[in-house]
């Protein structure tokens, strides 16, 4: 995936997709020199139903022929054949095998994210198209990603907002629940009348009946005005009552018969019964079980939006969208990274590599907050990491969290094989043999081998005839091969 692009900053999001046991593809400029028929890495805007080929890279620092690409055993063997420095963990390096959550630098030009991704979506049931907006914009409610995952909240969030349920919305503080409930707000019925929100945590203590139901003149307390409360004025619309866990339980209790069908509640010093046709949007960073179980058995439908760590393909594009709010509230003071009249910032590579990496606590209120403290600390027209990811952000880097060394710069295989989900299959080891013609030495830098030994000992196991594959006798499988 383009995690950052210098020259096509419109890119980032876009993907491109490996096969097992692929001839090499070659990254790079297209079209390709005459006679270069090598297979050619193509890029596509992925959505929901939809996989929509790119133009060619235009960076002009990349070659015809910078990269060659090939997805074999665990991960996807890099070469690098084009002059721009290829920097992997922070290193150069010639040769690389990218893994899931490997990021690789090709400096001041791109920056590529390795992920593993279905090559289709299911198409939208429930969020209407209309309002999906340009690729890698925010939609039309303000929801930020192209990653399956935020394709999945928002069809979530439309199919929630038709049924007209008491929905209870999870997830870590900072990651965007309130935005979610505000999507789903939009999408419903209710969308003509109020949204009325409240931050639980906030009620002054001794009055969150009050608060949530209202009173008459001078209940509890003498000179309080008459007041709707929170239930009243939400009625016909929806009430959106964030951080709900902060409730004392014995509201909890309060709050179970306005949730019926009834929707009835009192005002407190009133002894008549009023009734408010309202719709409960709770949020909450706890489990559901910290809940009264009454009160959560009201709460039919759930929906759980995932912090940065389940969503790492969108923080460039939430990087993007941040730094276009952050221009339309303090123009002044991000002016100088402006680089076209698009609304598009210039920002260092090596940033978003970093952010890619870092380990969020609070999400994207966290990641909005590390922004402005780089573009208080930026230099120059470029909005990067001075200092050092260490010096800046303090955060922990997850590579770092997990002992992952850095890579050898004249590593030819990974030393790390962290990510390796299983040993190549027979059918793999024969094609790339077979590929190789039987240089063995190259057969096991190709299949991610930490040397020709270890290949020695594949072979005696599966029983691998070396000689069949040079002499032509044993073909590679074909059947097997499946897009990751």
């Amino acid at each position: 995936m383009i995690a950052w692009s210098a020259a096509e900053p419109w890119r980032v999001g876009e993907v491109a997709f490996f096969t097992r046991l692929d001839r090499p593809q070659v990254l790079g400029h297209m079209p390709a020199p005459d006679g270069d028929r090598a297979a050619r890495v193509r890029f596509f805007r992925q959505r929901p139903g939809q996989l929509e080929p790119t133009s060619p890279l235009r960076g002009p620092g990349i070659s015809s022929g910078e990269l060659s690409v090939r997805l074999l055993g665990y991960g996807l063997h890099v070469e690098r054949q084009g002059p721009c420095p290829a920097l992997f963990r922070g290193a150069p390096v010639a040769r690389c095998v990218l893994t899931p959550g490997d990021t690789l630098l090709l400096k001041d030009e791109l920056l590529l994210w390795c992920t593993r991704r279905a090559r289709s979506l299911p198409p939208l049931r429930h969020f209407p198209e209309a309002c999906a907006g340009s690729f890698g914009d925010a939609d039309a409610f303000g929801l930020v990603g192209e990653s399956p995952a935020a394709w999945r909240l928002r069809d979530q969030a439309a199919f929630a907002a038709r049924s007209d349920l008491h929905t209870l919305i999870l997830g870590p503080s900072g990651a965007g629940k309130e935005r979610v409930a505000h999507a789903t707000h939009a999408l419903s019925r209710r969308a003509a009348r109020p949204l009325v929100a409240r931050n639980a945590a906030t009620f002054p203590p001794g009055l969150v009946d009050a608060e949530l139901f209202g009173n008459i003149k001078n209940y509890p307390n003498p000179g309080m005005p008459e007041r709707p409360g929170l239930v009243g004025a939400a009625d016909g619309g929806t009430l959106l009552l964030d951080e709900i866990g902060e409730l004392p339980s014995s509201i909890h209790a309060n709050l179970l018969r306005v949730l019926d069908a009834d929707g009835e509640y009192q005002r407190l010093g009133e002894a008549a019964a009023r009734r408010a046709d309202v719709r409960l949007l709770a949020a909450t960073n706890r489990p559901p079980e910290a809940l009264k179980h009454d009160l959560l058995a009201r709460m039919t439908l759930r929906l759980t939006v995932a912090g940065l760590e389940e969503r790492i393909e969108d923080i460039p594009l939430f990087v993007r969208h941040l730094l276009r709010r952050a221009g339309e509230r303090s123009p002044d003071l991000i002016r100088r990274f402006a680089r076209d009249e698009n609304g598009d910032y210039c920002v260092s590579g090596e940033l978003i590599e970093h952010l890619l990496h870092r380990r969020f606590t609070t999400h994207v209120r966290e990641l909005d907050g590390l922004l402005w403290q780089a573009i208080a600390d930026s230099p120059g027209s470029i909005v990067t990491l001075p200092g050092g990811p260490d010096v800046l952000l303090g955060g922990q880097d997850r590579r770092r969290a997990s002992g992952h060394p850095p890579p050898s710069q004249h590593s030819d295989a990974p030393r790390d094989q962290r990510a390796r989900s299983s040993e190549p299959t027979t059918e793999e080891i024969r094609a790339c043999i077979a590929q190789e013609e039987g240089n063995l030495a190259r057969a096991s830098r190709a299949l991610g081998l930490t040397s020709r030994y270890a290949l020695y000992r594949l072979l005696k196991k599966h029983a691998i005839d070396v000689a069949g594959l040079r002499d032509g006798r044993c073909c590679p499988a074909r059947g097997f091969a499946r897009a990751r």
